[in-house]
């Protein structure tokens, strides 16, 4: 959305505008708006065809510009004699303010409060995906170590069961080499002991 026209006005009476080049002529409106607005310092906007006007206090102008415009007029010197000015009394001194508004806010709008709110929820949700996407990571790490140490379980009693099985062997191996050896040293023997006798 871009601003088109805005004005700073006392009561009915307007002290400055400014228009983009080109725009259509928005004086009648202006004019008409002005007349609606109530004494209060209250915010409104008003719809005029297919435009919308929006004021507060004294300026037509939208919150951001309103306060900038707001700011700068009220620090302005001739802004202390401001209830005795004619009709475009500060033009000439206020319009180039209005225009450079215009101009700032139209070609870098400040952010909304609700466009921040989206931001920071888009920022919000992101983190939450890595956040989701890191524990299905974990997660998947943790299922793959449970099954390494299942395997790694299943290997250690395939082991065992190996370790006893070779030890049972190596026992039976070393009871019949000294079963062996004691037949050779008996067999041995009573051939000694036949060969003395004879």
């Amino acid at each position: 959305m871009s601003l088109i026209h805005a004005l700073v006005a006392r009561e009915q009476t307007i002290l400055a505008e400014h228009q983009q080049a080109g725009k259509r002529d928005f004086s009648q409106a202006t004019q008409t708006i002005l007349s609606k607005i109530p004494p209060n310092d209250s915010k409104l906007t008003y719809v005029w065809e297919q435009y919308l006007f929006h004021y507060g206090e004294e300026c037509l102008l939208p919150s951001y510009l309103s306060y900038n415009a707001r700011h700068v007029f009220n620090s302005a010197p001739s802004s202390s004699a401001r209830d005795d000015l004619p009709a475009y009394g500060l033009q000439g001194s206020f319009g180039s303010v209005i225009s450079s508004l215009m101009h700032t806010y139209n070609t870098a709008p400040p952010t909304d409060e609700l466009a921040r709110a989206q931001s920071e929820l888009n920022q919000v949700k992101d983190i939450m995906v890595q956040n989701v996407e890191q524990i299905l990571s974990r997660g998947e790490r943790i299922e793959l170590l449970v099954d390494k140490t299942d395997a790694m379980a299943g290997q250690a009693t395939a082991f065992r069961r190996g370790a006893r099985s070779v030890r049972r062997q190596m026992w039976w191996k070393n009871k019949r080499v000294l079963g062996l050896s004691v037949i050779v040293a008996l067999l041995g023997y009573v051939s000694l002991l036949s060969e003395m006798m004879d």
